[in-house]
């Protein structure tokens, strides 16, 4: 329990830097940002596979099939959607509901455990029901709160987003995003508990790897795409306006976030209960909280720092729910 614990914990460390490298470069569309994260991990794959090399070569070919399903659905589509979700619909409605990430995959980690009949996995929804709820009560608070949205809306010259069939595109792909990241962590977690201890760096290392491909070539057809229907307003690829501060960046997300951030959370997944694991991501939006304070210079309001505070007390009351089929497995 309390290795799983950690892992969690660092993978939500690493993961929360996705959310203040845009800041960093605010210059550059989210989508190429998205891009350029998951080209920088299967690059980074590369040079990790003599490390693995002999769990790599145990694969099947349904292995890596099926990491090509999770790099697709996981890294390429989730982060995908969301970068389009936040520009097509204004950022504090999209991020509020992929706050609702913890407690949405919980719910349906325990649905799927109980039917697949994994008893030792499944708990009753009257214990599961409070640490839940005051996590989304955590999430809620933060992410109402006008303090928290003041640098969004500062960054779009105070203005809302607009209203319409862009409004509803956006809130459509930002529930595509939480549908993506809702399905990838169960379904990556079953893997790695089908198979023995030692998997996750390599399983990480795979991931990497289909990921590369995946990413150039949805990159090499957003810029043809972009090229004729928008030339006047294409990106300027390959690297944009700042080339060393964003390949930097993109090399620091790929190897922090995405490589050591899914060999830590494969390492959670291996030992805690899927549902216990879908409300640790409550980790990352701490985490996110924390390197945007740091960025914009201030301390988190009093609406943000109540929530805060119920987003780790609800953790701690989703890891007593847990502990006894923990300690029985």
């Amino acid at each position: 329990m309390l290795a799983g614990l950690l892992a969690a914990l660092g993978a939500g460390l690493l993961w929360g830097l996705v959310f203040v490298v845009p800041l960093m470069l605010g210059d550059y569309p989210g989508i190429v940002l998205a891009f350029g994260r998951y080209i920088a991990f299967g690059v980074l794959a590369l040079g990790l596979v003599w490390m693995d090399r002999a769990a790599l070569a145990r694969l099947t070919r349904a292995d890596w099939v099926e990491a090509g399903k999770l790099a697709l659905v996981g890294n390429l589509v989730y982060y995908t959607t969301l970068a389009s979700a936040i520009q097509l619909a204004g950022a504090p409605v999209p991020t509020l509901m992929i706050g609702t990430l913890p407690v949405v995959i919980a719910i349906c980690a325990n649905i799927a455990e109980r039917r697949a009949g994994n008893a030792a996995d499944v708990v009753a929804w009257r214990r599961l029901a409070l640490p839940l709820v005051v996590i989304l009560a955590g999430l809620a608070v933060v992410q109402l709160d006008p303090s928290a949205h003041a640098a969004d809306a500062a960054g779009q010259g105070g203005e809302s987003a607009h209203g319409g069939l862009r409004y509803a595109l956006g809130l459509l792909l930002a529930a595509v995003a939480v549908a993506s990241w809702t399905w990838y962590p169960i379904r990556n977690g079953r893997w790695l508990r089908a198979r023995g201890p030692g998997l996750a760096r390599p399983w990480a290392t795979a991931q990497g790897l289909v990921t590369l491909p995946l990413a150039l070539a949805a990159a090499v057809g957003f810029a043809l795409w972009q090229g004729i229907a928008a030339p006047a307003e294409a990106f300027d690829w390959p690297f944009g306006p700042r080339p060393l501060a964003f390949v930097g960046l993109m090399l620091l997300v790929g190897l922090a976030a995405s490589w050591l951030g899914t060999l830590l959370w494969n390492r959670a997944s291996h030992l805690l209960p899927p549902a216990l694991a879908g409300q640790l991501i409550v980790f990352e939006t701490l985490a996110a909280l924390l390197y945007a304070f740091l960025w914009y210079g201030r301390w988190p309001g009093l609406g943000e720092a109540a929530g805060i505070v119920l987003l780790v007390a609800g953790v701690l009351l989703g890891v007593r729910v847990f502990r006894p089929a923990a300690s029985g497995s």
